[in-house]
């Protein structure tokens, strides 16, 4: 199960010669594979791109037909280690992963492949996670590329251009020998258009044709032969590629009649600067610009002969390169001042030093850019129009948006599973004090914000229980270390938990087990499916499978003793095992396997089969839960140890009572973890369970009247007296 099905989209990837191909740009990139004649593809899901992972699990089919290898593979490293495939063989393959944390987990395979080099195309699509979008720290691949010499591939975000350079990056990548980068962007992703398709391309070798096993001893990262390998990226690879990005023409040249100046830009940020211009009255929207733009489809390597031609004749350039440190725009300097083209180049003095360049930021850019050049009266005074337009907010301003707009930090979805296991451990620090917490990637890592603000550090995926080995020992009680299912599996399991039973870690690791990758849109792991989580009808070999690979028998292989199995939803079992834990003097590591299934894909599951009973008319129940007005303090901290967002407030119905009252919405989903918290943390009584009833059958209207009369007869016998006190 994931987030999107694409099971109607991918048959538009039959799409043959001529046809006109329309979707998105991760459907496009999937047709631009097939069309190259791919070998095999795999790659690890995650934001942004976890849907091109989607779209081909859904196109298995159609791999298949033309004999493509499939695969989902465990971490990056996994992804990444596919492409050897390519060093000694004629094979075309592609993987794909989010940027730039995936690259750092797959970055020691990478460097290996881009010191043997490759003899089939080698592709890896990255989601280049940057920006106001971003989920992660701010960096760049284009590091990474450098540092490995892997070429850097970001084309303009429109179907025929990602296509295209999908078709010539393999064919750049076999040129010059060397495996390449294929950057997307989150907006480059899900932008929508057409195209003309081509004939996909069955590979020349696969399962239906296998090639001949071929060793090449020079392709081994071993001394003698890393140092030839070396020199042979500078020697011979680079030119290659240099010559066939030129001949090919990969960048892109759009002239204006402002021959005076000129505008350097990456493929990715192109249509963010045509808009700017077009706000400007200097381009339209079918991308006819007054000022000449050199669009770098390769943004790595730089092509020096393109450079120098188009700023030899320009007085000024501007150059737009998103994030810190810059890396071209060092690069151009050079290039101009070695051989002596005074061109002035404006880059990040006029442009943010860090940060994306939205529209706004880019059109603030331009516009400074245009008044150092003095390009006109009309266009000056349209700039001036727009900065004050487009000022910064004082700190007046800031204060006011602050109180009219409260900020909304990201947190758990309605019925999380494991919202009650925060909030079990919450009020476990009321007992013991404050508890040191690693946290992890995934969607626990939200548990760092308002209301729980439980972590201290997050250090990568699967890394929360490595993270809290050296604090461990000057703490006055156990570290809790909290890692999700699809972290365990991705690289805590090895870092993790055989590491710290080796050198004896007396730490508490909680293992969220939520039955899928569901921070990334609910994609399969290796312990998906496991019955005792979802209630469904499996095969016997699917449920052997499951059982063989199920977090338990991996930590008690690994050497682990002390193992605690229960549900998040239990929070008072949460609080005894955790307090067990914490006091136990059994030497070694304590693992809590917290399980609850992603509440986003269970509704996901249950919701159809819901919808469909109540059309068939058959009796459906599903339960909800409401806060008495009358009975609730006004206190709020229900929702303080909760933060379910159908948890929320509403205007007290006591005209001598000022504080609002809690609530729940239509959003609940009748998990009860704010019930529990009630009765756990022993609050005011104002929650209660219903059952709504769809298709009542004549008993449940029967008793339904009957309750009606029970209730309203105390209501008015609650009248009665209290008219009788007021006489």
């Amino acid at each position: 199960m994931a987030e999107r099905s694409f099971k109607k989209e991918v048959l538009k990837l039959k799409a043959g010669e001529g046809d006109i191909f329309r979707g998105e740009g991760i459907l496009a990139i999937t047709k631009g594979l097939l069309q190259s004649g791919v070998a095999y593809v795999g790659g690890y899901q995650g934001s942004p791109i976890s849907h091109l992972m989607d779209v081909l699990n859904d196109a298995q089919d159609i791999l298949e037909d033309l004999g493509v290898h499939f695969e989902a593979s465990g971490s990056e490293a996994t992804a990444a280690a596919m492409l050897s495939a390519s060093i000694n063989y004629p094979l075309r393959g592609a993987v794909t992963w989010k940027s730039t944390v995936g690259t750092n987990v797959a970055s020691d395979a990478l460097s290996n492949l881009a010191s043997s080099g490759v003899t089939g195309g080698a592709m890896v699509i990255v989601g280049e996670d940057y920006g106001e979008g971003s989920s992660i720290m701010q960096e760049r691949t284009y590091a990474f590329a450098m540092k490995a010499q892997m070429w850097l591939l970001d084309p303009r975000p429109n179907l025929p251009s990602i296509v295209d350079m999908i078709e010539k990056g393999f064919q750049l990548s076999e040129a010059s020998n060397t495996p390449i980068f294929y950057m997307m962007r989150i907006r480059g992703c899900h932008v929508t258009g057409e195209f003309e398709a081509s004939d996909n391309l069955r590979p020349d070798f696969s399962a239906l044709n296998p090639v001949t096993p071929n060793r090449e001893p020079e392709k081994i990262i071993l001394p003698p032969h890393v140092y030839e390998q070396e020199r042979e990226k500078i020697r011979d690879r680079w030119p290659a590629a240099i010559q066939f990005i030129e001949e090919n023409k990969l960048n892109e040249l759009f002239p204006g009649k402002h021959d005076q100046l000129g505008i350097i830009t990456c493929g990715g940020t192109y249509n963010t600067v045509v808009r700017a211009l077009e706000r400007l009255g200097l381009a339209d929207c079918f991308g006819n610009t007054d000022i000449p733009i050199y669009v770098m489809n390769v943004a790595y390597p730089v092509v020096p002969s393109e450079v120098i031609d188009f700023c030899a004749t320009k007085q000024h350039v501007l150059l737009l390169e998103e994030g810190q440190p810059s890396y071209i725009e060092p690069e151009i300097h050079a290039l101009l001042r070695k051989k002596d083209i005074q061109t002035r180049i404006y880059g990040k003095d006029i442009f943010p030093q860090t940060g994306e360049y939205t529209g706004q930021v880019t059109l603030l850019g331009l516009s400074r850019f245009i008044e150092k050049t003095g390009l006109s009266a009309s266009v000056l005074l349209q700039t001036n129009d727009i900065n004050a337009l487009h000022s910064p907010l004082d700190d007046q301003e800031h204060e006011t948006l602050l109180e009219n707009v409260p900020p909304r930090p990201s947190g758990l979805c309605t019925g999380c599973p494991e919202r009650p296991l925060f909030s079990a451990i919450k009020q476990v620090q009321e007992d013991f004090g404050p508890l040191h917490i690693s946290s992890d990637i995934g969607c626990h890592s939200f548990a760092t914000l308002a209301p729980f603000n439980l972590g201290n550090t997050i250090m990568g995926y699967g890394l929360s229980l490595a993270s809290s080995s050296s604090i461990r020992a000057a703490l006055p009680h156990k570290s809790i270390s909290i890692m999700g299912d699809g972290g365990f599996w991705h690289n805590g399991l090895t870092s993790g938990v055989v590491s710290s039973v080796f050198n004896k870690h007396d730490g508490i690791l909680i293992v969220i087990n939520n039955g899928y990758a569901a921070a990334t849109g609910g994609q399969d792991i290796p312990s998906h499916l496991q019955p005792n989580l979802i209630a469904t009808t499996m095969d016997a070999e699917r449920s052997e499978r499951d059982q063989s690979q199920s977090i338990e028998n991996a930590c008690r292989g690994a050497g682990v003793e002390w193992i605690r199995i229960l549900s998040t939803y239990g929070i008072e079992d949460m609080k005894s095992t955790l307090a067990e834990a914490l006091q136990s003097d059994l030497p070694g590591l304590k693992v809590i396997i917290a399980e609850g299934e992603c509440m986003l894909n269970r509704q996901r599951r249950i919701k159809p089969l819901m919808n469909k009973a109540v059309a068939d008319g058959k009796r459906t129940e599903r339960a909800r839960f409401y806060v008495d007005s009358q009975t609730c303090t006004g206190d709020h901290a229900c929702i303080r140890l909760s933060g379910c967002p159908s948890l929320t407030i509403k205007d007290n119905p006591d005209p001598l009572r000022l504080d609002p009252v809690s609530y729940v919405d239509n959003s609940c989903v009748g998990c009860g973890v704010c019930g529990d918290n009630v009765h756990s943390a022993v609050l005011c009584p104002s929650f209660s369970r219903i059952t709504l009833v769809y298709n009542p059958t004549w008993l449940d209207k029967a008793l339904s009247q009957v309750r009606q009369g029970i209730i309203h007869y105390f209501q008015r016998s609650d009248m009665r007296k209290k008219q009788a006190r007021s006489l």
